[in-house]
């Protein structure tokens, strides 16, 4: 029987399903759950509706690429070109010799004004939700505004997330030890990573001959070996 292949394992991703209940989760149940909400400021950039090629829509298309990701921390594999909202993606979770392969599915994209605490802002941005197999339960947001007024750009991290039900106890135990600690650290490094990023922005990604982008660019995910979910069987 032949060995999956990456291009594979992306394609099983979608019939899987999100492995938690909206009605279950954040805002309308927070026991139990993880609610984090990190925010860094990446500059300014001439009051009133974004730029072109301004300082929010350059931080967007990395976003969108998913360039801010810490390749010591995370990978990520998906189709090109696609639509951004319905996009799976397989990600590969990085700790020590260790390799995981989690599934996730881009379910909400935002480019719309909201009412800020400093005025009116400008948020554009997409949340994924965690698909079955996966170590955690939740969902991610990552969010630019501009306010109108001042011109000044964040980029936010909004998330929910739990542990999911893992079977093996090995990595149930060091999930629970080290899963957090790796949460918050990447958290940290994406911020870090995407304002660097902004000095000297990367060219856009190209897809490989299998039609998948890996991502942040310069970097592939590691072969399917040693400790993974079985990510790439649905019915696992």
């Amino acid at each position: 029987m032949s060995r999956p292949t990456l291009a594979d394992a992306v394609t099983a991703l979608r019939d899987l399903p999100v492995n938690h209940v909206a009605a279950q989760a954040p805002p309308a149940v927070t026991a139990g759950w993880h609610v984090d909400r990190h925010v860094v400021e990446l500059g300014e950039e001439t009051p009133g509706e974004p730029e072109p090629d301004g300082l929010l829509r350059t931080a967007q298309t990395l976003v969108n690429n998913y360039e801010f990701s810490d390749p010591a921390i995370l990978r990520a594999a998906f189709r090109c070109p696609a639509h951004l909202v319905g996009r799976d993606m397989l990600l590969e979770g990085r700790f020590l010799v260790l390799r995981f392969l989690l599934g996730v599915r881009i379910t909400a994209g935002y480019d719309e004004v909201r009412p800020g605490c400093c005025g009116p802002e400008r948020v554009v941005g997409w949340s994924y939700d965690t698909l079955r197999g996966h170590l955690e339960q939740g969902r991610l947001t990552y969010e630019l505004a501009k306010e109108l007024e001042t011109g000044r750009v964040e980029f936010r991290i909004v998330a929910y997330s739990r542990p999911a039900p893992i079977r093996n106890p090995v990595v149930r135990l060091g999930f629970r030890l080290f899963g957090r600690h790796a949460q918050l650290k990447f958290y940290r490094h994406a911020q870090d990573r995407l304002r660097r990023l902004l000095q000297v922005p990367p060219a856009a990604p190209r897809p490989g001959p299998d039609g998948l982008v890996r991502a942040p660019s310069g970097v592939e995910p590691g072969r399917f070996e040693f400790l993974t979910l079985r990510i790439a069987h649905p019915g696992g």
